[in-house]
């Protein structure tokens, strides 16, 4: 009776803080994809979850500590391992023990380095070949030092590289169609053709120049031709009188 007791106890703590190294640790903000100041996210260390010698273990701490590591593993959002961890936990104790002590590394290792491929999404040069490093090392120690601290150091380096953006030129506004009180507005000048209009409409200016003269000559003449005119007919008149 006391070990079924015992067991209930640890499996609620299991539920109740599966993770409790994890959430202790805090770190400073960084920088996301978007160059945003956000708060950076902390991959739990799995291997000091394990506090038990999983060989003297017995199959109720050996289930507890199954259930943190899942906890874990869906708190950081890694792929792979929480299906890998459930599988076992819904089998035998036998094979839980197994997969703790052999392949749940194996099983984690692959989901960082997706964890890793994934941040190469976008991103600038530096993330980019501090990501090949951590891949080309292939080691947790490498995946987790670079999720939890290389992958922000890289970012803030390509974000001071980015080109800062220039305050848009403002559009010059478009001269005003009413003039302004100060502005003298130059009459148009009036076409050759107003000036002499017919009928004289609209107070056009009198013609001069060559054509005035050539009326002028003409009525001259025409005044002159009048004058013989008048004379001869007074002498004709005159001499039919006497």
């Amino acid at each position: 009776m006391r070990w079924k007791i015992r067991v209930g106890v640890l499996m609620a703590l299991a539920f109740l803080i599966p993770a409790a190294p994890a959430m202790a640790q805090t770190e400073p903000s960084g920088l996301n994809e978007a160059c945003q100041t956000v708060e950076r996210k902390v991959y739990t260390d799995i291997r000091e979850l394990v506090t038990i010698d999983l060989d003297t273990a017995t199959n109720a701490e050996i289930r507890v500590l199954a259930n943190q590591i899942l906890a874990a593993a869906n708190a950081d959002s890694l792929p792979v391992l929480p299906d890998a961890v459930q599988e076992r936990l819904d089998g035998t104790a036998d094979d839980l023990r197994a997969f703790l002590k052999a392949d749940v590394q194996n099983a984690w290792s692959t989901a960082l380095r997706i964890t890793v491929d994934r941040t190469l999404t976008g991103a600038g040069p530096n993330v980019k070949a501090a990501a090949q490093k951590a891949l080309d090392d292939g080691s947790i120690d490498a995946f987790m030092a670079y999720l939890n601290d290389g992958l922000y150091a890289a970012r803030e380096l390509d974000c001071a590289s980015q080109p800062t953006a220039t305050p848009t030129s403002q559009p010059t506004s478009a001269p005003s169609a009413t003039p302004s009180a100060t502005t003298t507005v130059a009459p148009a000048p009036a076409s050759s053709t107003s000036l002499g209009a017919a009928g004289g409409e609209g107070g056009g200016l009198p013609v001069t120049g060559a054509d005035t003269a050539t009326v002028a000559g003409i009525g001259g003449a025409l005044l002159l031709l009048g004058g013989v005119g008048y004379v001869i007919g007074r002498r004709r008149r005159s001499r039919f009188v006497a």
